[in-house]
């Protein structure tokens, strides 16, 4: 019996201690990932148009308000991408996509973190060239975006991320000035990379 009372207070203070060492973490965290990106690749203008897959970096910084609510902004380096028509290359686009996230981090009594996420996205295509300039494409895109993952921690500060998300983003595509109908990247996410909290 005495065995069994000495366990269970061993096993009570590690769990209250991971839990005392998880209150001392700091309120910001950022992460590093590297990013697949697919997109949904769907338009109305009978173009048959397509951007190409990618694996990108991403940067984002992470502030928690409380242990449960964290706002997340995701940045990268400006995109290009080609632009086909029914396989053809037609042209190339970039663009620079940030979005905001405010998240939920479920308890997690010291071990894996998930946590889920929903905000806005904003898509700035900075350069097109469709064409040879014949088409153009609106330059800002403003979608709603949805995310869910985890944080996996490795040591203190230090976690494993493994992330989620759908964007929903979108452009009117012109042909001269005619609005020849809409095309929606709309890409799925999936990243991996690594986490600092402090």
């Amino acid at each position: 019996m005495k065995k069994q009372v000495i366990a269970a207070a061993v096993l009570c203070s590690l769990v209250s201690g991971a839990a005392f060492a998880a209150e001392q973490e700091g309120p910001w965290m950022i992460r590093a990932r590297a990013v697949n990106l697919n997109s949904a690749n769907t338009d109305s203008t009978g173009l048959g148009l397509t951007i190409n897959n990618k694996v990108i970096p991403e940067v984002d910084i992470s502030y928690f308000y409380s242990k449960n609510v964290a706002v997340e902004l995701i940045l990268t380096v400006p995109q290009e991408h080609n632009l086909e028509s029914k396989g053809t290359k037609i042209g190339t686009v970039e663009h620079l996509p940030p979005t905001l996230l405010f998240q939920y981090h479920f308890d997690s009594n010291g071990g894996a973190k998930p946590y889920i996420g929903a905000g806005v996205n904003y898509t700035r295509f900075t350069r097109t060239d469709i064409l040879g300039g014949a088409a153009t494409l609106d330059k800002d895109s403003w979608g709603g975006a949805l995310q869910v993952g985890v944080d996996i921690p490795l040591s203190k500060g230090l976690y494993l991320n493994v992330d989620l998300k759908k964007v929903y983003i979108k452009s009117n595509v012109y042909v001269g000035t005619a609005n020849a109908g809409d095309f929606k990247v709309d890409p799925v996410l999936f990243g991996i990379g690594l986490g600092w909290r402090f």
